[in-house]
């Protein structure tokens, strides 16, 4: 007798045709909305320096002044900037988190976009400026779109460069989206939501802490901020 094949000793007709799955389409954009009506609270970017054994941070600055651990303990110091440190030797880098909110099951979560890409971090901080302004500051209320995008310069010898965007959600116009966030900022008014606030809680919740990532969290962008040095065993 003929070897039945595994289709027939699983019962499956013989007539039976195989639909090829269709192709995964690559993420390029994600419907979003902010938390916070403030911009520099949806955004936070410093120059930061980690210990890449640990994936502990050792200093966080903005340009003016820092937060470093020294041997006395965390310290308050002034910061240089990245390219004059001579304590980050070329191992500082500008470090943004952003947090969106995406879909409706959770309206007080949010997810986090972490980068450490100039150019995302100057576009989005950009954005969110521009944003609040052309809305009255109902920032939280704008109906937005996180989008990749991709550029060449010469500087990247004509390469792609990819950066995130934050843009009016597709299906709306500038002017379409300015009226929806003032629509769902009433609404939320009316409803006893006070947006200012939740703003005030974040904002003292961000200044609370000595450093705002834990090492759990920043250990799974070492490789991209220290991309030249191998990982090791223990780091992994």
């Amino acid at each position: 007798p003929a070897k039945r094949t595994l289709k027939e000793k699983m019962g499956v007709p013989a007539d039976a045709v195989e639909t090829p799955s269709p192709a995964r389409r690559k993420l390029r954009s994600i419907p979003v909305r902010v938390l916070f009506n403030d911009p520099d609270l949806n955004l936070r970017a410093d120059y930061c320096m980690f210990d890449r054994s640990t994936a502990r941070p050792v200093c966080v600055g903005n340009g003016e002044t820092c937060k470093r651990v020294t041997d006395q303990g965390l310290e308050e110091q002034a910061c240089p900037g990245p390219d004059l440190c001579r304590f980050g030797l070329g191992q500082c880098k500008p470090y943004g988190r952003f947090n969106v909110s995406i879909g409706d099951s959770d309206e007080l979560g949010s997810f986090v976009f972490r980068t450490t890409g100039f150019n995302s971090i100057r576009t989005l901080a950009a954005r969110l400026q521009y944003f609040a302004a052309v809305s009255g500051g109902h920032l939280a209320s704008m109906p937005l779109e996180l989008k990749l995008r991709g550029k060449s310069t010469t500087q990247s010898h004509r390469s792609a460069i990819y950066y995130a965007d934050l843009v009016v959600r597709s299906g709306f116009s500038l002017n379409e989206a300015i009226c929806q966030a003032r629509t769902l900022a009433a609404e939320r008014l009316a409803a006893g939501f006070d947006q200012s606030a939740l703003d005030a809680a974040a904002r003292l919740g961000f200044a609370n802490g000595s450093f705002e990532d834990a090492p759990d969290e920043t250990s799974e962008i070492m490789e991209e901020f220290y991309p030249e040095i191998p990982r090791t065993a223990s780091s992994e």
